[in-house]
């Protein structure tokens, strides 16, 4: 791809803002599926842990699969809207349409309360979601054929600040709006039996008191925000392939056989990746866990939340300058060291659920502080570590293959969170129960994950290099 004669060497500001339109929506919806599905299934729908852990793993299962296959497929064949587009075009919608069906299954599934058919639901729907995902390859894949060099340090920035604009957007869905859904739910099913406790008793004040209908459509605000999300997503993308350049023809210089191979000869980096594989672990629990634990452990409702999504918007920006002052003063390695010796002595902290308090907003609020630091921590990381590890192969080799480097480790990370979120399912479904609803599970995912935090910074201190002279 060095033979690329780049339609604009410096483009247009515009051209570049256009460009980072669709993470706006990706990491809208991607926040969602991740941060909410899990509790929305089980806590909502009362579908048991343990399925909904396997059909999310699959889910994740089919995104490293999907990815891999659409980025080699959209290499192969250059086509009159070029190689990237028509992938954008076709998966696009249905990546929109699928976190539709995926969050209100109560409008098109007879019966709500027949579990095998929610598993079934959930499982084809988050396959499809999944699957769909996979456009992000083809369309990051675009920035290296339409940018210049020069230029793309400031189009991920641009892009960035989208991801960050969709994460706010998503956390305010989730802590306003979804989890109103969910505490109605469980206020319903305790009328019709389903729940053994009444959730009115924790929070009376701050529950809808008008229950909802477990079979009847979902209301409307919370249906149009996901349906506008939705579509907002796949126009975003569509913006993209009518108002940018399709990119120029090139020959591909090597072949998915010899950039594996070069890949697999790289001892660090394959350090790299089995340490983001670890990590990556341990976040997946965090994020399909985090607000389950909020919903059914700490019984934060209504009010409550506003709080809790202010002090964690807030924090996680905090948490960013930190950390990027922190990697300025002393490197990438040992940042990351901090963050996940940082990790694993806090989140032991979820046992604390165990004692009675009169009310456990304040363990809420240190709990997504101290969340937040984590999770602003680690987004620092990957693609900065990828760029970095690309760069010095170029010195060594000749060739620079970001790509590939970027590709491979999403591939391995995502069949470790299918690992993860299997496990957190069968944590969440220990049939030991600490009070009358909980499983011990609840309050063990915790000190759990900072077991995984401890492997991490053991592995990373003695294999993984992150510091080049590059940088110097």
């Amino acid at each position: 791809m060095n033979g690329i004669k780049f339609l604009n060497e410096d483009s247009p500001i515009i051209k570049r803002y256009i460009y980072g339109l669709p993470r706006l929506g990706t990491a809208t919806l991607l926040g969602i599926e991740n941060w909410a599905l899990f509790t929305l299934y089980t806590s909502g729908y009362g579908l048991d842990s343990f399925r909904v852990g396997i059909a999310l793993a699959i889910g994740y299962i089919t995104i490293a699969i999907s990815q891999f296959l659409l980025g080699w497929i959209s290499d192969q064949r250059y086509t009159k809207f070029g190689r990237r587009k028509p992938y954008i075009l076709v998966f696009a919608p249905l990546l929109g349409f699928s976190i539709i069906f995926l969050l209100f299954p109560t409008n098109f599934l007879s019966d709500i309360t027949n579990k095998n058919l929610l598993f079934i639901w959930l499982l084809l729907w988050d396959v499809v979601f999944r699957a769909s995902f996979a456009v992000t390859t083809p369309y990051q894949a675009l920035m290296a054929e339409i940018f210049s060099a020069e230029e793309r340090p400031k189009v991920s920035q641009i892009e960035n600040s989208y991801n960050y604009i969709g994460n706010a957007i998503m956390v305010i869905f989730i802590l306003l709006i979804l989890t109103d859904y969910i505490g109605n739910l469980q206020f319903d099913a305790f009328q019709l039996g389903i729940l053994q406790f009444n959730p009115l008793q924790f929070n009376p004040l701050q529950f809808n008191t008008l229950p909802l209908n477990i079979q009847s459509s979902v209301p409307l605000t919370y249906t149009l925000p996901i349906a506008f999300f939705g579509v907002l997503t796949f126009i975003l993308f569509y913006i993209v392939v009518i108002f940018l350049p399709t990119e120029p023809y090139y020959e591909m210089e090597t072949t998915m056989k010899e950039n594996l191979k070069t890949i697999l000869q790289n001892k660090n980096f394959l350090s790299v990746v089995v340490m983001l594989g670890f990590a990556g672990f341990g976040l997946t629990i965090i994020t399909n866990t985090m607000l389950k634990y909020v919903e059914d452990a700490l019984y934060l409702r209504g009010a409550d939340y506003m709080v809790i999504s202010i002090f964690l918007l807030l924090s996680i920006f905090l948490f960013l300058h930190i950390w990027r002052v922190l990697i300025d003063k002393i490197g990438k390695k040992n940042t990351l060291l901090y963050v996940f010796l940082f990790g694993a002595l806090f989140l032991p902290i979820t046992l604390l659920a165990v004692f009675p308090m009169g009310h456990y907003i304040f363990l809420g609020i240190i709990l997504v502080l101290g969340i937040a630091a984590l999770i602003a921590g680690w987004n620092l990381f990957p693609y900065i570590v990828y760029a970095d590890i690309a760069e010095e192969d170029r010195k060594e080799t000749g060739t620079l293959k970001p790509g590939i480097y970027a590709g491979f480790p999403s591939m391995i990370l995502n069949l470790f969170q299918a690992l993860s979120v299997f496990f957190i399912g069968i944590v969440l479904s220990i049939p030991i129960y600490y009070n009358s609803n909980n499983s011990i599970g609840l309050l063990l995912w915790g000190p759990i994950t900072s077991v995984v935090f401890i492997l991490s910074y053991v592995y990373t201190k003695k294999y993984v290099k992150l510091d080049f002279e590059l940088e110097v």
